[in-house]
């Protein structure tokens, strides 16, 4: 399919085929996909659970808004913020840079100071606002890449993450869940599958600043 044509073929999946299960390859792309999804500064704040459990993906729909899509769907996709960015978590990064690229210590200088001391004048919560954020780009991300794989999906907001962080343990690494998305195959009777996309015009959502 072209982009296009994958990005019309997309919906929010509101019921899966439970019989039918997506690839270890696309599975593979997909964790690339995420790992190469674009972030603020490239320091990747961002974490994905990857469930592939039918007992434990039927026990989260209590949690997730009672949405059978969670129980049926072949994977479940669990995006998790980091909640502890500090200078540990930014030196990572920039020891990174200079194993990949061999960038001088003095290029790099600058710029990491400059990271450290934002975050250490920033609140929690304007961090944990800032992660959450790319986590939403990763989802985009991730819609797009399975729509070109044929793979459906349905992004979810309605789930008590409380509940998430306690079930998997995430406290204790350091992050929050922020948005689930199970991914899968379409029923042959969901009847949201073959509706036709509401859009607005182009000429309703695009400002040509010529």
């Amino acid at each position: 399919m072209s982009i296009i044509e994958a990005l019309k073929f997309r919906y929010a999946t509101k019921k899966f085929d439970s019989n039918k299960l997506v690839s270890d390859l696309d599975i593979k792309t997909i964790k690339e996909a995420f790992n190469l999804t674009p972030t603020s500064y490239g320091l990747q704040p961002i974490k994905l659970a990857l469930i592939k459990n039918k007992a434990l993906q039927a026990d989260l729909v209590s949690i997730t808004m009672n949405q059978q899509q969670v129980a049926q769907a072949s994977h479940i996709l669990v995006l998790c913020i980091d909640t502890k960015i500090d200078t540990d978590f930014i030196m990572s990064y920039f020891n990174n840079i200079k194993t990949i690229r061999n960038t001088p210590d003095n290029v790099l200088k600058g710029f990491r100071d400059y990271l450290i001391s934002d975050f250490e004048n920033k609140s929690q919560e304007d961090i944990e606002l800032w992660a959450t954020k790319q986590a939403y780009i990763a989802l985009g991300n991730l819609l797009t890449v399975c729509a070109t794989l044929g793979i459906d999906a349905c992004p979810m907001e309605g789930f008590s993450a409380k509940d998430y962080d306690e079930k998997f343990q995430l406290e204790k690494q350091n992050l929050k869940s922020v948005l689930v998305m199970p991914i899968g195959y379409r029923a042959n009777d969901d009847f949201m599958a073959d509706l036709k996309k509401v859009r607005k015009t182009l000429g309703d959502v695009i400002i040509d600043l010529n």
